[in-house]
């Protein structure tokens, strides 16, 4: 039985005034959440009765969400969040890599409602596909190419993080809690809905429109922060680019959240001088750390506990040790991927890191290339550096922009002296093959790598930290 729908249950008969779910318009109890929950398992169960296949969800955060991943939770079915930022290559890869076999999605014009929202179930004729024994969630995360792999996930896994969490952070911060980050995001799927629910706060969701983020990578930061303020929000998750965001605009304009008592910040490293300005702000910021592999939060800094320049201790059901400076998380994170093999043990996460003494992680960085976001999005250089590549004008392409709010690309032309107004050209064309997370929004033309000074290996491979570190020179 799940724990989530239990502590549900449990706070509907211990409370029965007791708030579970809101947005601005309606209000439901913890006992009209679980029969809102009955009734949408009722109605699925009517669109496939005995499914083998995960089921799709595809809508922004609302009610309707909650309603329906719960209802899932509920049955026993495999559900696949898909983020709304998806391309529409990256969400087709993600139905058949796992095989899916239901779709929902919003519609205005449909008769079936879920928590006041219009919606279609449409039922979806791909191959199956094996998933590991026990799956109950399966995330794809933006993808460190454009064709992610589906982490699967049991029901103990998801939830064991959210309890680990509860009793880490305490039921004390369990007050109404503001999604920012969409629902289909695993970090707040899992930190955010299951945790608040089991710790018997309300989640209050609102659409993304109304919260300024109906780009979430072009974000409305005014609005988003008086919202936060006019909505009187007790906890939020926070990727690092929006911390950026709301300390920039609480610094210009002067506003304060003084309801607020929990900001995690999660999902790419968190330049400590923000970390720092937050804090004399008063905007009561806690970091962690976490892959998806893990079910989202792995290490947290807890409130009252904190040590700058960590990112907290592991959470009570991770065994988290250090090999060779290697970051390996068990005993046993996730089932493994859509198709794949199951995963039996630990999992090596590709970060660097350190516990010191008393158990505090420190991150030293990442064994790969790998480049996260300030949104947290996790993308391949080489992968936006092909569709760079594939343009005439362009001989050589490096991407950068690990923990900054969009990427930077330092290009060498392939006919020296070509126009200005060509190269732009060319980066669009690339952009246009890109999702908006991975899209090149500035860039520097200079002359040809040079192997000579060892800008390039000898068979033509970039040399990274060696280009990077010219770039930087160049621009002092």
């Amino acid at each position: 039985m799940s724990q989530v729908l239990s502590a549900i249950r449990r706070r509907a008969t211990a409370d029965r005034n007791a708030l579970a779910l809101s947005t601005t318009d309606l209000a439901w109890t913890y006992g009209e959440l679980a029969e809102r929950v009955d009734r949408t398992a009722d109605w699925l169960c009517t669109l496939a009765p005995q499914p083998s296949a995960p089921v799709a969800i595809s809508l922004e955060n609302s009610c309707a969400w909650v309603v329906i991943d719960l209802a899932l939770m509920r049955l026993g079915w495999p559900s696949l969040p898909l983020p709304t930022f998806f391309t529409a290559e990256q969400r087709e890869h993600a139905l058949r890599d796992c095989g899916a076999g239901l779709l929902i999605e919003a519609d205005l014009n449909a008769t079936s409602r879920v928590a006041g929202i219009g919606v279609r179930a449409r039922r979806l004729d791909l191959a199956p596909v094996r998933l590991p024994a026990g799956t109950a969630k399966i995330t794809y995360t933006s993808g460190s190419t454009g064709r992610p792999k589906g982490v699967c996930l049991s029901l103990d896994q998801v939830e064991a993080v959210a309890e680990s969490l509860v009793t880490v952070i305490g039921e004390d911060y369990a007050g109404a809690h503001l999604p920012l980050l969409p629902l289909s995001v695993l970090l707040e799927n899992v930190a955010g809905l299951y945790a608040t629910l089991l710790a018997g706060g309300r989640y209050h969701v609102m659409a993304p429109q109304k919260l300024g983020l109906a780009d979430p990578f072009r974000p409305d930061l005014m609005r988003l922060a008086s919202t936060i303020a006019g909505e009187r929000a007790n906890s939020l998750i926070l990727v690092p680019e929006l911390l950026r965001g709301l300390v920039s605009v609480m610094s210009v304009s002067g506003l304060r959240f003084p309801e607020l008592g929990l900001v995690a910040v999660g999902g790419a490293k968190v330049s400590p001088s923000i970390l720092a300005h937050a804090g004399r702000l008063g905007l009561p910021v806690v970091e962690g750390y976490g892959l998806t592999e893990c079910a989202s939060v792995v290490a947290l800094n807890a409130p009252g506990a904190e040590r700058p320049g960590t990112v907290g201790r592991p959470l009570p059901h991770v065994e988290l040790t250090v090999d060779d400076g290697e970051i390996v998380v068990g005993p046993r994170p996730f089932l493994g991927y859509a198709g794949g093999e199951p995963c039996e043990g630990a999992v090596r996460t590709g970060d660097l890191g350190q516990l010191d003494a008393d158990g505090y992680l420190r991150l030293d960085g990442r064994r790969s290339n790998l480049i996260i976001t300030g949104f947290g999005r996790n993308i391949s250089p080489e992968w936006v550096e092909s569709e760079l590549l594939a343009q005439d004008e362009i001989r050589h392409a490096l991407i950068y922009g690990d923990g900054e709010a969009a990427l930077g690309a330092i290009l060498t032309p392939l006919i020296p002296g070509i126009p200005a107004e060509a190269i732009a050209a060319a980066v669009a064309r690339a952009n246009a093959n890109l999702p908006d997370y991975a899209q090149i929004k500035r860039w520097t033309v200079r002359p040809a790598f040079d192997p000579a000074v060892g800008e390039l290996t000898g068979n033509g491979r970039l040399r990274r930290a060696a280009i990077l570190a010219s770039h930087l020179a160049r621009q002092a």
